[in-house]
């Protein structure tokens, strides 16, 4: 079998999810090593034994990746160098931090549930996981008329539970099934709550924060 083959062999045999493998290339010829080595060459071979080259290959960018790695033996195939490929190990990625919210609709029901019973208005922060959500998010969750935070990937917005300006918790509960139904990801965080406002002559109360009225 062709390196090239031996190659498609061996990442057949990896783990799913792996990140880098650690080959080892024995030439049978002593005298060739260093011609492969030269050949070899972009995935930076080092000598372990006189006839045994050590090299990585990587998915992530930290050394020549699998094509690129299959492009390199077929050089050494095309020389006809007598060798044989194995792996000595590999390695996962690492396994993603669980601070992620399973869902928006089960942070904001978090967040309501740890404000009292009676709260009537409170203005809250959805804080989301990459930027690339926010556009989507924005258009999503339009009725809760998200504001954005800076340049962060986060928007901010008022809700009202009995009456007054703010979007009902109802409806910001649905538009957070909708950016849920599109794997959009983040989490909800109340900034400020107030309970049992009463409503005179006014759409509600007012907040200043960062000298801003909100």
């Amino acid at each position: 079998m062709s390196l090239v083959g031996e190659w498609r062999a061996l990442q057949a045999g990896l783990p799913n999810g792996w990140v880098q493998a650690s080959l080892q290339l024995e030439v049978r010829d002593p005298e060739a090593l260093a011609r492969v080595a030269a050949l070899l060459g972009p995935a930076a071979p080092y000598r372990s034994a006189p006839t045994i080259l050590r090299f990585d290959t990587a998915r992530n960018g930290t050394a020549q990746g699998p094509d690129a790695i299959t492009r390199l033996l077929r050089r050494v195939d095309d020389a006809r160098v007598a060798a044989t490929l194995g792996v000595l190990g590999s390695e996962r990625a690492a396994a993603r931090s669980e601070r992620e919210v399973a869902s928006l609709v089960e942070s904001w029901d978090a967040a309501l549930g740890a404000l009292p019973r009676d709260w009537s208005d409170l203005f809250a922060e959805v804080r989301l996981l990459s930027s690339d959500y926010l556009e989507r998010a924005a258009v999503l969750c339009v009725q809760t008329n998200p504001r954005r935070v800076g340049n962060e990937a986060a928007f901010r917005f008022r809700s009202a539970r009995r009456a007054g300006y703010g979007v009902a918790p109802e409806m910001a509960r649905r538009c957070f099934e909708r950016c849920d139904a599109e794997a959009i990801r983040g989490s909800v965080q109340v900034l400020r709550a107030l309970s049992d406002t009463q409503l005179v002559a006014t759409q509600g109360p007012v907040w200043i924060l960062d000298g801003r009225t909100i």
